[in-house]
Order: structure tokens, then sequence, then C-alpha cells
């Protein structure tokens, strides 16, 4: 089995979509046994379900996401644990005994807004433009 966490310095990065990076961890006997960081090559949003299928990921855990990356990780097999928020390996770590907390109904709604913050997150910023639902 295969992992993968969006990823920034050693955290859930808490917007797929904008993601430059997912940790990837490899599963033998429900313990990790291997694990990477890769590169999103600047892809976003749409690309990045296939990126995550082109690395054989079986499941992934993310902060906030919107309904098309959920449909397109949908549509690769790709189960979705959303709205996670904390350390990557603890995350996975959590998976791997069944008790991870994420929100099922993760969403951001967002994504046709203007902002004009560069490096935006979902999360606890506060700009009032839109609300991201974990």
């Amino acid at each position: 089995m295969r992992i993968a966490v969006t990823y920034e310095n050693g955290n859930i990065f808490q917007h797929f979509g904008r993601t430059s990076q997912f940790k990837l961890y490899d599963i033998e006997d429900n313990k990790i046994v291997k694990s990477e960081v890769v590169g999103t090559d600047g892809e976003g949003h749409g690309a990045l379900a296939g990126i995550l299928s082109a690395n054989s990921v079986d499941v992934l855990i993310c902060g906030g996401i919107g309904g098309g990356a959920q449909a397109a990780l949908a549509g690769a097999g790709i189960k979705l644990f959303g709205g996670v928020t904390g350390k990557c390996d603890k995350a996975v770590e959590a998976y791997l005994k069944g008790e991870l907390s994420f929100n099922p109904d993760v969403k951001c709604d967002h994504h046709d807004h203007e902002h004009g913050e560069e490096g935006h997150e979902c999360g606890d910023h506060g700009c009032g433009k839109h609300g991201c639902n974990h």
C-alpha cells in the first residue's frame, strides 16, 4: 500500500490544489517501510490526481480539498482522508492504527474568488472571502 500526504516542512499542507510536495509512504504489514518527498513540478488542482495515480497511491491524507479534486481522486480509485491537520508522520501512524481523525465532508468553496494572497492556504486565516469546512 502507498499513502500520500500533502507536505510542507513536516506538516500537512492545507490546500490540496496548491501543494508543491507530497510525502509518500510505502506500507507493508501495516508498518512504514519507506518514505520520500516528491515534488509536483508546479502542477496544480486537476493534474495532482494524475501525479498520485502515476505514483501508485492508494490513500491521500490532506487538509482542504475542492469537489473537483475529490471527484478526480475517486475516479482514480484513491481513498481520501481530508480535513486533517498536524504532522504528516503522526497522521500516517494514526491512519495505520485506525485512529485518524478526519472530516469526511471536507470541501473548499473559494476556487472562483480573487484573493490577492500569494501562497494562500485554507485554514484559520480569516480572510472572510470564503470558507473551508474542516
